[in-house]
Formats: structure tokens, sequence, C-alpha cells
């Protein structure tokens, strides 16, 4: 993939950004729901709990999530930074991609199984819990950017700067 244009780049970062952090919000706002559900004796409370973590993984997780893999993924394609340069880069795409499918697959049946038979467990409070320290733990490496290159960033940057060497010996220019 050819390199995204500076204001494309800016614009997807920005929306990036809010994605994810939506995403994060969203999974603290489902815990909060999941605690009082388990928490309360009360089946009023328990029923409204539940009815609005369905609607929030129905109407809100899954594209979320979706637009969060996306826009990282054409983030890292489309910069220097790229997939499997960087081990933070890697790890956040395997990260994303996993709490993706488990959200999915996992967390919004579990709340619309809740929400249909009004019985609540603790995998109501467990999955968000899990989803909100994930979802943290990605956005610090993505400040941090922590344990640099992959084998194949390093094969990529030896390759890069041994090819400047020979150019910058050569008298003749290169294509």
């Amino acid at each position: 993939m050819k390199p995204l244009k500076r204001p494309v780049r800016r614009g997807l970062l920005v929306a990036h950004v809010a994605v994810s952090v939506s995403w994060l919000g969203l999974t603290v706002g489902l815990l909060a729901l999941g605690i009082t559900a388990f928490t309360t004796g009360d089946p009023a409370t328990v029923g409204a709990a539940t009815r609005a973590m369905k609607i929030f993984g129905d109407w809100l997780v899954v594209p979320v999530a979706l637009l969060a893999l996306v826009t990282g993924l054409v983030l890292a394609l489309g910069t220097p930074w790229g997939l499997a340069r960087h081990r933070w880069v890697w790890t956040k795409f395997w990260l994303t991609l996993i709490t993706t499918g488990l959200s999915i697959f996992s967390l919004r049946p579990g709340s619309d199984a809740a929400a249909a038979d009004g019985a609540v467990d603790i995998n109501l409070v467990v999955a968000p819990s899990v989803a909100s320290g994930t979802y943290l733990f990605i956005t610090a490496i993505s400040i941090l950017k922590p344990w640099g290159l992959t084998r194949r960033g390093r094969r990529l940057r030896f390759s890069a700067s041994s090819a400047k060497s020979v150019d910058a010996r050569s008298p003749r220019q290169t294509a």
C-alpha cells in the first residue's frame, strides 16, 4: 500500500483515536451495568441493566470494534510504522483482532442471553473487565511504543540502510 497523504493520515488518526476511546468507554459502561446487574437484588434493576447491555452490544460495540480494527489496519499499512515492523503495532493488531472477535462472539451473545433470561452470572462482569484492561494496555503501548522492531522490521531497516550506503558509494545514479 502506498503511503497516505498527510491530511488523510491525520484525519484517519483522529478517527482511529476517537473510535478506540469510544470502544473503551463502551466497555467501561458495560462493566458498570454488569456490576449493577450482578450485585443488585432488585429484579427491575437487573432487567434494566441487562436490557441496556443488550442495546449497547447490539448497536454500538460491534460497529465500534470493527471501525477501530479497520482504521488501525489502514493506518498501519499506510504509514512508515507498518503492520509487522514494530512489535507494539503487531501486538496492538492481534489484541484488537482478538477482542473484536470476543466482542462479537462472546460479549454480545452473553448480554443477549442475560437480557432474555434475566439470569445474571459473573461473566457479565468478567468480560467487560478483561476488555477494559486490554484496551487500557493497548492505549499504553500506543503512547509508549515499547519493544523495538520485529525481525521483519530489522531486516527491512538493514536492507534500506545497506541500499543507501551502496547508492552513496556509486558514482552513477540509481533508479
